[in-house]
């Protein structure tokens, strides 16, 4: 890995709002590869890009292509897939979206990829489970965006009520990135100062139910969401790029459960580093386990 390379497969918003996001900062990644099932929009979207590089912060590469291209990538992204529709959960889309899955991770592999899986298609626990099981890599090399996106929607709203900046919040989304995820409040802190020793349990509870149910509020509204994931893949690739070694809460396979999901995980250079060991609450451990059952029936409910 020392091309700084990236495929995104998938030009459709969230696709195209990652790469926008990449040419619109300083970023280690320095070559973009653009592949869509319609192939002019793909190219259509490089062409877009490529306008902006005499004036964007970085010079990065862009170009679309297919999947043969993959063969020196880094990290190959997907965004393809079924579209969640208004009032569709994520599991909905299982079945469509495992199968397509399949036949992209099948032509990739065959081009002699050898990097990072990064999935982001919904339902992503899911999908990121089976891109292990069917590129074959280690797990520490399939990683799904998890509960980053979350989290970042949960520091916001913290944020908001303690009047700090949410950079400075420290608290995680945890498990499935949908309906059964959870927060870790016996964990969140600011500046090592407990969260909950300011914030009511109601308001808690509001906040959570907040953070898990707001994309579909978005989705209500615009029809998808993709800006703030986007700028979350983002962040997830320069830490990968600049092997920063950060704690973030992607989803990655649990060897004890058997599932992906997000959980806090230093990730790095060669991917995901460790899963930490968090001490959990009764509670949380009791929900967490509510969502990884939910997974384990989802995984086992597909056919392929």
């Amino acid at each position: 890995m020392d091309n700084n390379k990236i495929m995104i497969v998938g030009t459709g918003n969230v696709g195209a709002s990652i790469a926008f996001a990449l040419m619109n900062q300083r970023t280690a990644v320095n070559e973009i590869v653009l592949t869509d099932i319609i192939a002019k929009d793909a190219e259509g979207e490089a062409m877009d890009l490529r306008d902006a590089l005499a004036v964007a912060p970085s010079y990065i590469k862009v170009n679309s292509g297919t999947y043969k291209d993959a063969k020196d990538c880094d990290v190959v992204v997907i965004t393809a897939g079924a579209a969640q529709k208004p009032g569709e959960t994520r599991m909905e889309l299982l079945a469509k979206n495992v199968n397509i899955l399949k036949g992209m991770i099948e032509q990739i592999m065959d081009s002699g990829f050898n990097g990072l899986f990064l999935i982001v298609t919904n339902p992503m626990d899911v999908l990121t489970y089976y891109a292990m099981k069917f590129s074959g890599l280690p797990s520490e090399r399939v990683i799904g965006s998890g509960t980053v996106l979350d989290s970042a929607r949960l520091r916001t709203r913290i944020a908001g009520y303690l009047h700090v900046n949410p950079k400075s919040v420290h608290a995680y989304q945890i498990g499935e990135h949908g309906d059964t995820e959870l927060t870790l409040w016996s964990l969140a802190d600011i500046g090592g100062q407990k969260v909950t020793d300011f914030l009511a349990r109601d308001l808690r509870k509001d906040i959570s139910d907040f953070v898990k149910n707001e994309a579909y509020d978005i989705i209500e509204k615009k029809g998808a969401t993709y800006y703030g994931i986007a700028t979350c893949v983002v962040d997830i690739l320069n830490c990968i790029f600049n092997d920063e070694l950060r704690v973030l809460p992607v989803s990655s396979f649990d060897h004890f459960s058997g599932t992906s999901f997000g959980f806090p995980s230093v990730v790095g250079r060669t991917g995901i580093i460790r899963r930490l060991d968090l001490k959990l609450s009764e509670h949380e451990g009791i929900e967490l386990q509510k969502s990884i059952n939910a997974l384990k029936k989802a995984i086992g409910s597909v056919k392929y």
